[in-house]
């Protein structure tokens, strides 16, 4: 594994913290009071009237440029934009990017500025096809209808006659996502492997600031960034609960881990697979010490048995799943409560065999990555996706 370590520059902490109060805001919204609220007013779902605003000052039309074709279609059903890279005249068949957006398995959109700026990025520097799925979201469907659309749109796009349409090499095709989206791509790379007849279609996977587990809320970074703007703790467990249908009772029991104590069938044992004392560094675990209650609420994972599903925390997937997964980068940021669940898989992927790049950014924050236009144009989301793009040059 290798890391890229960068300094937090005083512009960059300047610049986040107007958008970060903005976005925590919106982010918090989803809360038992708020949701009364906003019922009691006779709207919709608070979801849905949070993502209408999200997607209403951000929805981009598919607009084609000279070096980037871009279209709407479905595949399968599943709705995606299509963005097209110019071929090389001495390379007839291009490589090609699977690409899931983030937002919680409940907001944004592969249709909003941010993604759609990425994802011609991507194409063009990359002269790739990018194939970004738009997913269904919470609380339109829950876990796990958005993997099935995930696996759906991707299975149709890696039928031969799809890939000859769009000339794309079959050999070169890799998926990618970002937060809640670096989630999703990570349970597709591990549901392929379960199928014959998909294993090995996959050349590499890009997995950015992914979520990948929600057994232990007390992981040094959780710990360390709990209150950090733009993704602190509590929202990142209410995003776990929305994605499941769970109770928001239960939001202050999972953050002190009642959920997977000790009393707690199964739990522990899964927990010993993502054991941070074991599988992050001194440099990161610091003097943190784990959270690992006696006793706990049993009722939790009795209502939510999804807690302890690798198709929602892909982390603690047994090793022999973790054995056939591809070359593998994990980009993690040093402000952000999901650090860890990259870096423990990334230590967990090489310790299976697999060819993992960890590049970890000390000035990044989550969400970082789709944050370099104007007025969010960050320096450090100008580097990780330059990073990022340039790794998918040289491995894909």
């Amino acid at each position: 594994m290798r890391g890229g370590l960068h300094s937090f520059s005083s512009t960059t902490k300047g610049k986040r913290k107007p958008l970060s109060c903005q976005v925590t805001s919106l982010a918090a919204l989803p809360g038992q009071s708020e949701s009364n609220l906003i019922h009691s007013l006779g709207l919709s779902h608070h979801l849905i009237t949070l993502n209408f605003f999200i997607i209403s000052f951000g929805k981009r039309s598919a607009r084609s440029s000279p070096k980037v074709k871009v279209t709407d279609t479905d595949f399968d059903g599943v709705e995606v934009r299509v963005f097209e890279g110019a071929p090389k005249p001495d390379e007839p068949l291009r490589r090609s990017v699977v690409y899931i957006h983030g937002g919680g398995w409940a907001l944004a959109s592969a249709k909003i500025s941010y993604y759609d700026q990425l994802c011609t990025a991507m194409a063009e520097e990359l002269n790739a096809v990018v194939v970004s799925v738009e997913y269904r979201l919470v609380p339109q469907v829950y876990f796990p209808e958005q993997i099935y659309d995930v696996i759906r749109a991707t299975k149709y796009f890696l039928q031969p006659e799809v890939l000859d349409r769009y000339k794309v090499d079959p050999g070169r095709v890799g998926i990618s996502g970002d937060s809640a989206g670096g989630n999703l791509a990570a349970v597709l790379g591990q549901q392929f492997t379960h199928v014959a007849s998909l294993k090995n279609k996959l050349k590499l996977q890009a997995l950015i600031y992914p979520v990948l587990q929600a057994l232990d809320f007390n992981t040094p970074s959780y710990q360390q960034s709990v209150n950090v703007p733009i993704l602190p703790r509590h929202v990142m467990v209410r995003y776990w609960i929305h994605y499941l249908k769970g109770n928001y009772d239960f939001v202050e029991a999972m953050i002190v881990n009642n959920h997977t104590s000790l009393d707690v069938e199964r739990a522990a044992a899964l927990r010993a697979r993502l054991d941070w004392t074991s599988l992050l560094p001194t440099s990161i675990k610091k003097n943190y010490k784990p959270v690992m209650q006696t006793t706990g609420d049993a009722r939790i994972v009795k209502d939510l048995p999804q807690l302890l599903d690798a198709a929602a925390s892909p982390l603690i997937a047994e090793q022999e799943v973790l054995q056939a997964l591809p070359k593998t980068y994990i980009l993690t940021c040093e402000h952000d409560v999901l650090r860890d669940d990259g870096i423990m898989y990334a230590k967990r992927l090489e310790s299976a065999g697999v060819n993992v790049t960890l590049d970890h950014f000390e000035d990044g924050f989550h969400g970082c990555m789709i944050f370099t236009s104007w007025p969010t144009n960050f320096s450090v989301g100008i580097r990780t996706r330059n990073s990022y793009i340039k790794w998918l040059d040289q491995n894909l």
